[in-house]
């Protein structure tokens, strides 16, 4: 990292520092102290921010003072077509991490779930929050957006607008949009066959660039550095093909998973329950999606950073890919085992972490399938030695 660089960061701090807390008498430094969280403890946090971001560790006091100065952003959250569960997530945690404290404290304009008012209030809420911030809110939107009968499978409030409408009106005046949770940026269950509510992602409804941060829920920390990244450089990460964050997006779940070394030893969960699953061989042949994937569960984790799908005994749903809900059943059987049809015509993931590649995601499936049976060969001829 260049003087130049940590001059230009430090000067939107500065800008940024200036302008008014949205909330009066108090800060985020002062309200993670009332919470227990010391200095260095917070210092450990954006360090291991700034390492999940991939930035250098001389990002870490400016990733600290960014998240300090989260709260000078006003935030609006949209409710589309969704289950809220990429809410929850973030509000229901049992032990709230720093990430989950900031999330709160940040200056949450408008969000149907956890407001006071409703209906004709909660409308009036939103209106004058998007003309108030106008240029300057951050938008985030859980949800798929339905199109279908002019976007009426979706009607709100006591205007009886559609999504639609009101996403792109939300749109218009936003610094930045974010699309939180597969629904809002692949469409999600919405958009699976046959969509008679034809839901389309977040995207669909923007004239602007969206930042998607899918996974059925993404994990907290997804949410909030994708913000403290926002809030640090004033632009958007560097995206891949489907316009997520590499720093999380860029690897995929079986690059990174804890049963990975199982994998390539051959040893492999043949029934739930069975001696392998007790020694936490891998969950392939289980109808494990972490071959075709790409997110950093492993690493980030659910459940107060308790565990993760994999950890738990389950193979990857592939949950945070295009159309997951399609491409990915059956949920417990291996891709391998049939023909289907993925993004790119076929070639999937694997092809677009950044750009199409050569590589197609059926060979990837058909190479894993022969390296199992091959090991598998080996692991029967061994023991009949």
């Amino acid at each position: 990292m260049g003087n130049k660089e940590i001059q230009k960061l430090q000067k939107r701090l500065e800008q940024l520092e200036k302008m008014p807390a949205m909330k009066e008498g108090s800060s985020i430094a002062s309200m993670l102290e009332e919470k227990g969280i010391t200095r260095r403890d917070f210092m450990k946090w954006a360090g291991t921010m700034t390492a999940m971001l991939a930035l250098s560790p001389a990002y870490t006091p400016l990733v600290a003072k960014a998240a300090e100065l989260s709260d000078r952003l006003p935030v609006i959250w949209l409710n589309m077509a969704e289950c809220t569960g990429c809410s929850e997530s973030l509000t229901r945690s049992e032990f709230p991490t720093i990430d989950t404290l900031i999330f709160d404290y940040i200056s949450l304009e408008y969000h149907e779930t956890l407001m006071a008012p409703s209906g004709w209030q909660a409308e009036l809420s939103l209106h004058q929050a998007m003309k108030k911030y106008a240029g300057k809110y951050i938008l985030m939107v859980e949800g798929g957006i339905p199109f279908a009968n002019d976007g009426r499978f979706l009607t709100i409030g006591a205007e009886a607008k559609t999504g639609k409408e009101i996403a792109k009106e939300a749109i218009a005046g936003s610094a930045a949009v974010f699309a939180i949770g597969t629904c809002s940026s692949f469409g999600g269950v919405q958009a699976a066959y046959p969509n008679p509510t034809n839901a389309k992602p977040l995207s669909a409804a923007s004239n602007k660039p969206v930042i998607n941060v899918p996974g059925c829920p993404p994990s907290e920390r997804n949410i909030v550095g994708t913000l403290m990244y926002f809030v640090l450089f004033g632009d958007l990460p560097v995206l891949d093909a489907f316009n997520r964050p590499t720093w999380a997006y860029g690897q995929r779940i079986h690059d990174m998973c804890e049963r990975r070394g199982r994998f390539d030893a051959g040893e492999f969960v043949e029934s739930f329950g069975d001696e392998g699953a007790k020694k936490g061989y891998c969950l392939y042949k289980m109808g494990c999606k972490g071959p075709y994937t790409f997110n950093n569960c492993s690493v980030s984790k659910f459940n107060s950073g308790v565990s993760w799908p994999i950890q738990a005994g389950h193979g990857c749903m592939g949950c945070s890919e295009p159309n997951f809900w399609d491409t990915m059943q059956p949920y417990e059987k291996p891709l391998a085992d049939r023909k289907f049809q993925s993004v790119f015509g076929g070639k999937g993931a694997d092809a677009t972490a950044d750009k199409i590649g050569a590589v197609a995601l059926s060979a990837t499936a058909i190479a894993i399938a022969a390296h199992a049976t091959i090991m598998k060969i080996k692991d029967a001829n061994t023991k009949g030695e």
